[in-house]
């Protein structure tokens, strides 16, 4: 199913630009496998650095970037199963510094980034055409099932271009 980013709204625009890929089963399989690649070569003096102050860790940023993954799959599965409730958004600012990123290994987040990415496609491959076409409201934005595929592909490219330019430069 290919995304019309006109049904994007703007504040996920950004994300989804970054994809590449038209295919999202694609678009996740690579952002998956470029995301380990990065996080395997983040020297261990690194992960605990921040660029500024204020900013969160590496081990943070990568901590946020599963919640978030989380929180997209749920919202897409929500609308999937054809439930209409609306959902909330949430404060990213809030979570990271309840992640508990500081009490846990490099190897630990990377395997959780691993099956977190395995379950997600797992779930968007057993989902019908018309359910990926299927929307909802979430956070007071209607998105539909395949753009949110698209959004957790996206995000994903973000922060690791992030990482790239602000942590490992």
């Amino acid at each position: 199913m290919l995304l019309n980013l006109d049904t994007i709204p703007h504040f996920y625009k950004n994300y989804v630009k970054q994809v590449e890929e038209s295919d999202l089963l694609q678009a996740l399989r690579i952002s998956g496998h470029r995301t380990l690649e990065l996080v395997h070569a983040i020297p261990d003096s690194k992960i605990d650095y921040r660029y500024a102050p204020g900013k969160w860790t590496i081990r943070e940023a990568l901590c946020h970037m599963i919640d978030a993954e989380r929180i997209f799959a749920y919202r897409a599965l929500t609308f999937a199963r054809n439930d209409k409730t609306e959902l909330p958004g949430w404060e990213e600012n809030d979570y990271a510094p309840q992640a508990n990123a500081q009490g846990r290994s490099m190897h630990k987040i990377a395997a959780e980034m691993a099956h977190l990415r395995s379950a997600t496609i797992d779930m968007f491959e057993g989902f019908a055409p018309e359910m990926l076409s299927r929307k909802g409201i979430a956070n007071k934005n209607e998105l539909s099932v395949v753009a949110l595929g698209f959004i957790i592909a996206g995000h994903e490219t973000h922060h690791c271009n992030i990482l790239r330019e602000r942590y490992l430069n």
